[in-house]
């Protein structure tokens, strides 16, 4: 039958199909045009050290040179390859590493100018959740004690959290606003199962009633039933506490549902920054285009033409002149390898979609050019096969 026949399809400029509802049919709040938290031109380089004295040899560029804007009750979400430098960035935005160069500021406050007790204060609003649920946790403290430490941390005599009891109390109610019972807070980590440990995690995070959180991965080592309601969760949170989120992961179809905005991360750079609807319709950047064709489509009737990427990335110790993603980029070779790609380093830029995009011919990312490069792979990929 004609309804039954497999249907071919590609994904850049011309749409995808997501699993997962989009983006608009998920419980998030307006956005405000407040800017919460400004970054701007951040830079973190890890040396490497080598020889007998230990002197430094090379240089691993894993965050350079990245700006954006993230806007008050915002859920941003930041893709890419593992290595591309994502938990990087959040980490250095927090002060957990310590950048380079480049300035973060935090509702007009300068975080990088802070020292002492004004650096103490101003952790109260800035935290993180992490990826993994167990390794996140000490195993040798109660739940009491791992949710506490923060709040006995930043004790003082206007909240009182270095007594016990009102420390207990706020532990508690925590707690419950992540869907834990109150009398959890005796056990240990090893009593819980994955899930209920990563609700843990983001009771620490809340305690001290951030307003800016990283959430680096939070649902990637749970299963997959027990992502929803994680996600669910930080939603709900999000609408409750006022929260604003920087939404690290992997899976594009969880980030398609979650967040208002994405940017797409490669090698060290930010190469492509659009509201979600707009990148997962159209994108404009060939690493963004090649991304989203990789998603599959819960219906056996279509039938996806992915964009392969050749090689491997490239190591961010030595990354390539130009555009960083021209030794793999498909778009360059359709245009007949220019030269600007190898030799010119793309600034992001903002096009008349509204997308910001680092790269020298985004304007010529449409579906008939990745659609023709896909057919041409899978055409060569045949060839070889029936060799």
């Amino acid at each position: 039958m004609e309804g039954t026949q497999a249907k071919s399809t590609i994904t850049p400029a011309g749409g995808i199909a997501a699993p997962i509802a989009d983006a608009s049919s998920a419980s998030v709040p307006a956005v405000s045009e407040d800017v919460l938290l400004d970054i701007r031109n951040i830079k973190k380089y890890f040396p490497i050290m080598g020889g007998i004295l230990r002197r430094q040899i090379g240089t691993v560029y894993a965050v350079d040179d990245v700006s954006l804007q993230i806007f008050r009750g915002e859920t941003f979400g930041l893709v890419g390859e593992s290595g591309c430098g994502k938990t990087t960035l959040g980490r250095t935005v927090l002060r957990l590493e310590k950048a380079t160069a480049g300035e973060v500021y935090l509702d007009g406050t300068d975080v990088f100018a802070l020292e002492g007790d004004a650096l103490k204060r101003m952790r109260r609003r800035m935290q993180i959740i992490f990826q993994d649920p167990y390794g996140s946790l000490n195993p040798r403290m109660p739940i009491s004690d791992i949710i506490g430490e923060g709040l006995l941390a930043q004790a003082d005599k206007v909240n009182q959290w270095g007594k016990r009891a009102i420390r207990d109390k706020r532990v508690e109610d925590y707690l419950e606003a992540v869907g834990l019972r109150r009398d959890y807070t005796r056990r240990y980590p090893h009593e819980f199962s994955g899930g209920q440990r990563q609700r843990i995690g983001i009771a620490r995070a809340l305690a001290l009633d951030p307003e800016f959180i990283v959430c680096d991965e939070p649902v990637s080592a749970l299963d997959v039933s027990i992502q929803s309601q994680i996600l669910n969760l930080l939603s709900d949170l999000r609408t409750q506490f006022n929260l604003t989120y920087l939404f690290v992961a992997h899976n594009l179809s969880v980030v398609q549902y979650f967040s208002h905005r994405v940017g797409v991360m490669y090698l060290g750079k930010l190469v492509e920054v659009a509201p979600v609807d707009t990148i997962y319709s159209g994108a404009r950047h060939p690493y963004t285009v090649a991304l989203l064709s990789a998603v599959p489509v819960a219906d056996p009737r279509i039938r996806k033409k992915r964009l392969i990427l050749k090689g491997d990335v490239p190591s961010p110790a030595n990354p390539p002149s130009g555009c960083r993603f021209h030794t793999r980029c498909w778009l360059r070779e359709w245009l007949g390898n220019p030269v600007e790609c190898s030799t010119v380093d793309p600034p992001l830029r903002t096009l008349e979609t509204g997308h910001q995009v680092a790269c020298h011919f985004a304007e010529q990312v449409t579906g008939e050019a990745a659609s023709e490069t896909a057919a041409t792979q899978s055409a060569i990929d045949t060839a070889t096969a029936s060799e």
